[in-house]
């Protein structure tokens, strides 16, 4: 009895946010199993328009008072189309009220049925399957760590018929017969028809086969590590699809780079405890385990791109937290529609302030022009209801700030040629503007970062046909309706720092569209690549220079080093580290000016030539003009030896360590 009670309790309680779902299982005192309270929600939901015909026209509650709306609808759809009937033993009340009714009810679905023009159940099944929205095949991964596809056709797709295209298994939905198709664009990928539930077959529970959407394995196929790539990097990793993707990736690959003596590593980033232990399972569970080293409650952004164990890092896979607009509605149940309650006899009322808004499925009041809803979804798949425009905007923009201090950290990892960044969201500012503001950013331009182009890219890539969004692009761009000019400053970017996506560029970005028909979710993927050594060693050496070819530099004649973008000698760094190591005023100054003073002719402490250019020693570091001083190495503190050394070295400099 309590199935029925705690669903409807469910379908009608006012909910604070969540998909259903997460509701669901989410609430831990339910009595009935979650699965089984989630099943009945759902399928109940997305019948309750005709069972809502058939208990009205039935008079089901006005011979059976005792009957709420919601438990009616419950108990009249396990009735109908439930293969077991009503979850309840034969003499209970609640089953015996619905079934000495069981005549008329069935004689109403008829006529609901006919009304629809629908000739057997199963053609009514497909009708209220498409009134559900998009259908979408079941997208498998198969997993050639451990199989391949051949094997999998031969064993958990035996009885499958292979169809050609995606329209073939979308048209499937409903039917009896179970279709797949290869996928055209994503190597090891299956199109499988909907509703096929592959949960409980061998190759699931043994990781030989993945439930994963086709757009989530763009951004690991886009990357195409290699070899030569060194390690990788994923840096939002949990639950784990893209991880295991790229081990599998790499797997036909495997070996050792040019000229190194250790095989690749996957580094899988997770900052929260509790993902890390969802994504621990699902890699050994894919068998990835000996290639991926899980940071399980490490923030990427904390992570020093230059630490040792990461020198060999050369791609990057970066999927971090979005507003999840591509994905919203997915596993929500439909609309639940419910019977009008009979009047108490002829003095009944109603009484129209009981009800200020109608309920919809989950409890929302209908939105309304003063009151629009807008819905978001976390990494969890978890849904949160926005008040306002203005709210959602300001969502939008932390979350794009965030998203770019992500891609530009990864800019940083000196040994780095390729980036994907992805999200599952269908705002432009989220995605062409963050990529615009990333190549835009000091350390793209330093280090010589671009988009990769569509003809560089995998096949499978280049020949999607679902680009960047450039309307949305420039309107984001340029301004609103009234077309007021505007640029959304990025982190510290503003209108002048961030440049416009060429046409290219936006060519070169990917998108899929939520049911524009080719079965996938939502999505954005681009790419960032740079040519190995770019920027870092050139004729102009290590730093950055202007228009006219001179070195940039601060206040005090600092430098900028191109491979980082940061200076050449923090100041303020040492400045700190000299007063906590101080431990009395006696000592040395720690600083000197890098240039005399008295010499200061505007172009700073190095020599040049006739021409203008910074003359450089065989290492490749500037000459200091005569007289300029230089910072001791060893922050201050210096012995006797250390300060005879130092007289005798005035004079040599060997150039800041790059």
């Amino acid at each position: 009895m309590s199935l029925y009670y705690e669903t409807a309790a469910i379908l009608t309680r006012p909910s604070t946010g969540g998909s259903l779902k997460t509701r669901i299982y989410g609430n831990k005192s339910l009595k009935s199993p979650p699965a089984q309270v989630y099943a009945l929600a759902f399928e109940s939901s997305k019948w309750s328009a005709i069972l809502k015909e058939v208990v009205e026209n039935s008079q089901l509650l006005q011979h059976e008072r005792k009957l709420t709306p919601a438990v009616a609808i419950l108990l009249v759809h396990d009735l109908l189309l439930a293969k077991k009937g009503i979850s309840l033993p034969p003499s209970h009340g609640l089953r015996v009220a619905v079934e000495r009714h069981k005549a008329r009810l069935q004689a109403e679905f008829t006529k609901a049925r006919i009304r629809r023009k629908c000739p057997t159940l199963d053609a009514l099944k497909a009708a209220v399957e498409a009134q559900l929205g998009p259908v979408h095949p079941r997208w498998v991964r198969v997993n050639v760590i451990k199989t391949t596809v051949d094997d999998q056709l031969a064993t958990t797709f035996r009885g499958f018929e292979v169809v050609p295209g995606i329209d073939e298994v979308i048209a499937s939905a409903g039917m009896e017969k179970k279709v797949l198709c290869l996928d055209p664009h994503v190597p090891n990928l299956l199109a499988v028809s909907p509703g096929v539930d592959l949960t409980k077959t061998d190759a699931y529970k043994a990781g030989e086969i993945i439930l994963q959407d086709k757009a989530s394995c763009f951004p690991a196929y886009l990357l195409d590590p290699r070899t030569e790539d060194g390690d990788i990097i994923d840096a939002c990793s949990a639950p784990g699809n893209k991880t295991t993707h790229l081990a599998a990736v790499l797997h036909p690959r495997r070996g050792f780079a040019a000229g190194q003596k250790r095989k690749q590593r996957i580094f899988a980033f997770e900052k929260d405890p509790e993902r890390a232990k969802t994504l621990e399972k699902m890699v050994a569970m894919a068998g990835a385990d000996r290639d991926v080293v899980i940071r399980g409650g490490q923030d990427f952004l904390k992570v020093d791109p230059y630490a040792p164990e990461y020198a060999h890092v050369g791609a990057l896979l970066l999927d971090p937290s979005c507003s999840g607009t591509g994905i919203v509605g997915r596993d929500d149940a439909p609309e639940f529609h419910l019977p009008s309650v009979p009047s108490q006899g002829k003095n009944a009322k109603s009484n129209p302030k009981k009800r200020k808004h109608q309920t919809t499925a989950s409890g929302f009041p209908q939105p309304s022009s003063s009151n629009p809803n807008i819905t978001v979804a976390d990494d969890n798949g978890n849904t949160t209801v926005l008040s306002s425009p203005a709210t959602f905007k300001a969502r939008l923009a932390s979350l794009a700030a965030f998203q770019l201090a992500i891609i530009q950290h990864a800019m940083k990892f000196p040994a780095a040629t390729k980036i994907t960044y992805s999200t599952c969201s269908i705002h432009a500012a989220e995605n062409e503007a963050v990529v615009a503001a990333a190549v835009s950013s000091p350390i793209a331009r330093a280090r010589g970062w671009r988009v990769l182009r569509r003809e560089e890219m995998v096949r499978g890539m280049k020949e999607w046909p679902v680009r960047g969004d450039k309307d949305a692009y420039i309107e984001e761009v340029e301004g609103n309706e009234r077309g007021e000019k505007r640029v959304k400053q990025i982190g510290t970017g503003g209108k002048k720092d961030i440049r416009r996506l060429t046409d290219e560029e936006i060519e070169a970005c990917i998108r899929t569209v939520r049911g524009d028909g080719k079965g996938t979710m939502g999505f954005f993927v681009a790419c960032f690549v740079r040519d190995r050594d770019s920027g870092d060693n050139d004729d102009d050496g290590p730093y950055l220079r202007d228009e006219n070819g001179r070195i940039i530099r601060d206040e005090n004649g600092i430098p900028t080093l191109k491979a980082t973008g940061q200076k050449a000698v923090d100041f303020e760094a040492l400045r700190r580290a000299r007063e906590e190591e101080e431990d009395d005023g006696e000592e040395e100054p720690m600083i000197k000016s890098l240039s005399n003073p008295d010499d200061d002719d505007g172009e700073g402490p190095f020599l040049r030539d006739e021409h203008g250019r910074i003359v450089r020693g065989q290492d490749g570091m500037p000459v200091l003009k005569q007289g300029a001083g230089r910072g001791n190495d060893d922050g201050g503190r210096e012995d006797d030896e250390d300060d005879k050394d130092d007289e005798e070295e005035e004079d040599e400099w060997d150039g800041f360590d790059d």
